[in-house]
């Protein structure tokens, strides 16, 4: 077996698709999950794909005594941290479950690793940090951070502040990806975005809603003033993202000062452009209405990808239409 890495939220969207990524380049990923936003199912599916069996605990990130058992019992290399909270709209409507959960859960995991003496992190943060760009659209890592819009966006700026402030103690060595629009799903059809309840995010509503299981999509505002009047977003397909993770494992970080990323295709998709992809990849159509803005959505924000693809030699390798019809494919396996 290979090198053994803990994937918090390991069931997760971005989680599941890492987990088979880290397979294929000969990792062992271990699974801890509170099934808050996921499903058990999830792990049957990644031994399906990978043809192996993966260690798995359900617990919460924010529970020093299962964090213990997994790195006391276990050679832990690395860790991968996605457990969190991620709507933009119920952070703002409950902004001290998301401190409790995305700042406690991170916490809790430093202090457990600092004991562990495992000091290998990537962690996953958000382009939200950048909040609404006051120099163009797109954003490098050298672009100041702006306040951001949510309560979501907020507490990934402090997960930030954090790890920069635990790298200076010289007991962290750390890699923050900061990620834009995370999309589509595993070409097998068997992973892939699994809302629980009404989903927060454009594509799987807009999967649903063609499916029937929603009425119309709501097209959140069309007078910002982009060239379509929607909002414009950096569309990621989630196993490019995936392998950006498993990039950043290998990168040897300076120590003291944590490493930044952005993962993104570095072109912005405006909301508009994604129903037109969709439905020239499936030949669907997309009921659609229009509906006023919702508050803390950033008007239009992409990725400058430059420095993963000069210092990982990353690129992501699907299009648009790709990330639509995998979607797609994925949410008819639904059944």
């Amino acid at each position: 077996m290979g090198k053994k890495i803990l994937l918090t939220g390991g069931l997760g969207y971005i989680g599941s698709h890492t987990a088979v990524e880290l397979i294929q380049e000969g990792y062992d990923p271990i699974i801890l999950d509170n099934l808050a936003n996921s499903r058990p199912e999830v792990l049957q599916q990644i031994e399906r794909i990978t043809q192996q069996k993966i260690s798995f605990f359900q617990g919460d990130v924010r529970d020093a005594k299962i964090l213990q058992t997994i790195f006391s019992t276990n050679s832990i290399e690395g860790v991968i941290h996605f457990a969190a909270l991620k709507s933009v709209g119920e952070s703002v409507q409950q902004p001290l479950k998301y401190f409790d959960v995305n700042v406690g859960g991170l916490t809790q995991l430093l202090q457990v690793m600092q004991d562990s003496q495992v000091d290998k992190l990537v962690f996953s943060s958000s382009c939200t940090v950048y909040g609404q760009p006051t120099e163009g659209w797109a954003v490098s890592e050298t672009t100041p951070l702006q306040e951001p819009m949510s309560p979501y966006g907020r507490t990934k700026r402090m997960n930030e502040d954090m790890i920069r402030d635990v790298c200076q103690t010289g007991h962290l060595s750390a890699v923050i990806l900061r990620y834009f629009n995370p999309v589509g799903a595993h070409p097998s059809g068997l992973i892939g975005e699994l809302p629980i309840g009404v989903p927060a995010n454009l594509v799987p509503f807009l999967t649903q809603a063609v499916a029937g299981i929603r009425g119309p999509l709501t097209v959140f505002g069309n007078d910002y003033p982009t060239p379509d009047g929607t909002c414009i977003r950096d569309y990621i397909h989630v196993v490019d993202l995936a392998k950006a993770h498993v990039g950043a494992l290998s990168f040897q970080t300076q120590r003291l000062i944590p490493e930044v990323f952005n993962v993104g295709t570095g072109k912005g998709s405006s909301v508009l452009e994604v129903i037109s992809a969709f439905e020239r990849a499936t030949g669907m159509v997309v009921p659609l209405q229009m509906g006023s803005k919702r508050p803390g959505d950033v008007m239009a924000v992409f990725a400058n990808a430059q420095k993963i693809q000069e210092k990982l030699k990353w690129e992501p390798v699907y299009s648009l239409d790709d990330m639509m019809a995998h979607a797609w494919n994925w949410q008819k396996n639904q059944g």
